[in-house]
């Protein structure tokens, strides 16, 4: 009788270790599993600097834009009926559709870095009885080390064509790394056959931008900050680069064997919908240059627009006036941004020279971007987003400062992007957000690391009771 409990005592004890040793083994695999799909549970952590992820109410996007003089219902109806159609049609024009920009690649922060690993290095050049024949000239022709700095797909390669247009007076922006009146470097490309989209690009070397930009030259201001400067650089660059997911989400290579390209509805919730922060901070960053474009209006209202094309000249002017004149958008958001709130204590005039060295900081990162479509774009957002800080914080306190031609260009292709963003997050948000609930449950029940590990535990130890 004893040698048989006691039989039964070792039994018992080695079910526990076997109980014990497969609950750990549950665990392991589920903390694999989370860390292979990037879900980055784990801890709190995830692929951005902050985790108040989206549920039912807080998608609910109604009321005031933060730190901004309109509301969500008026952006996105002044976005669909205004903005949006005429900036679409504003930047096909010849005048908007070239831009000026240092492609070769000379990272100031990580030069040994061996950027070009993926397969394709080259540029893919387009024939020039694809463009008027008043801008075609003969590309420039690249070196060895050009061609050693580009990293990236097929996709990731620019078009190259050099513009006979020498540009507007040119003067150097403060706010950005490269100097915009040394030509030595430059090259023309046209941006319509270089859309911005999914490239191929991602991996350490997309990472290490990104966690620059954020740990180095723009960290998460501290919960319940007062002081709006302190807030105003992060949410600019938050905004743009939940703008640039979109566009990436938006514009996606779906299946690489048959060329195929579409929406990425997981990618769009995953990096951009199910962060209110990252919206509000895209709606944010649309208004802010959206105040800089309306700022400059006198400005850009009295620039000569000549790409030796009279008819197409008038038409860019045209479509510029009806874009800073309408009558729909004067009435209804006529201060987007109210940037004379700004910089008004003793510690202000540090406090932007502070934000003006980190962002000049950002600028010359993008020379570090290892993909030449994504140094493009990356370029071309960031002059744009410095110009509207140059425009709504010139020093100096003009209220018209002087931009050249390829600042412009810049501003208002960036805010092409930034409305397009906000188009397709207002329109695909619900859509898409439906779709995952659909898949996985609304984000409000789906179960952490943590709660799976419980359910799993749970159930197992209801498996093993005996019957009664």
């Amino acid at each position: 009788m004893v040698k048989s409990e006691k039989m039964g005592e070792n039994f018992e004890k080695r079910s526990k270790i076997w109980r014990w040793a497969v609950m750990v083994g549950i665990i392991v695999v589920i903390v694999a599993i989370n860390i292979k799909n990037g879900e980055n549970y784990f801890l709190g952590f995830t692929n951005f600097r902050h985790n108040n992820l989206c549920n039912k109410e807080s998608c609910k996007y109604t009321g005031m834009v933060e730190d901004c003089c309109c509301d969500y219902e008026t952006v996105n109806s002044l976005n669909k009926d205004v903005l949006h159609p005429l900036l679409q049609e504003l930047v096909t024009t010849p005048f908007f559709r070239y831009f000026k920009v240092k492609l070769w690649c000379d990272c100031p922060f990580w030069p040994d870095d061996g950027m070009c690993r993926l397969r394709d290095c080259s540029v893919c050049e387009c024939p020039e009885n694809e463009f008027p024949e008043t801008f075609r000239k003969p590309s420039k022709v690249l070196t060895k080390e050009d061609l050693m700095c580009q990293e990236g797909k097929p996709e990731a390669a620019v078009d190259r064509t050099l513009d006979n247009k020498v540009g507007w007076v040119e003067v150097d922006n403060p706010w950005t790394n490269d100097d915009e009146t040394d030509n030595s470097e430059m090259t023309y490309v046209n941006l319509l056959l270089n859309p911005e989209r999914f490239t191929g690009y991602t991996g350490p070397s997309a990472r290490r931008i990104w966690d620059a930009v954020y740990s180095e030259n723009c960290p998460k201001y501290a919960s319940g900050e007062n002081c709006q400067e302190k807030k105003v650089l992060y949410k600019l660059i938050s905004g743009l680069h939940a703008s640039i997911s979109v566009h990436i989400a938006a514009d996606y290579l779906l299946d690489e064997s048959t060329n195929k390209w579409g929406q990425n509805f997981e990618i769009m919730h995953d990096r951009v919908l199910r962060y209110p922060e990252r919206v509000r901070n895209l709606y944010f960053t649309f208004l802010f240059v959206l105040r800089a474009v309306t700022k400059a209006s006198d400005y850009l209202e009295q620039a000569e627009y000549d790409t030796g094309n009279h008819e197409d000249d008038l038409k860019t002017q045209s479509l510029l006036k009806q874009l800073l004149y309408d009558t729909k958008l004067r009435a209804a958001c006529p201060l987007p941004f109210d940037e004379a709130k700004l910089w008004q204590g003793q510690s202000g005039p540090e406090l932007k020279q502070q934000i003006q060295k980190q962002f000049r900081n950002i600028s010359a990162l993008m020379d570090c971007v290892g993909c030449e479509k994504c140094r493009l774009w990356g370029k071309l957002q960031v002059l744009g987003l410095g110009t509207a800080l140059k425009t709504l914080f010139t020093v100096n306190g003009h209220s018209n400062p002087q931009l050249q031609r390829n600042e412009v260009i810049a501003l208002l292709n960036l805010l092409n992007r930034l409305s397009e963003s906000v188009k397709l997050v207002h329109e695909m948000g619900p859509s898409v957000e439906k779709m995952v609930s659909q898949v996985s449950g609304p984000p409000v029940q789906q179960l952490g690391i943590f709660s799976r590990i419980t359910q799993l535990l749970n159930d197992m130890r209801s498996s093993k009771k005996p019957d009664k």
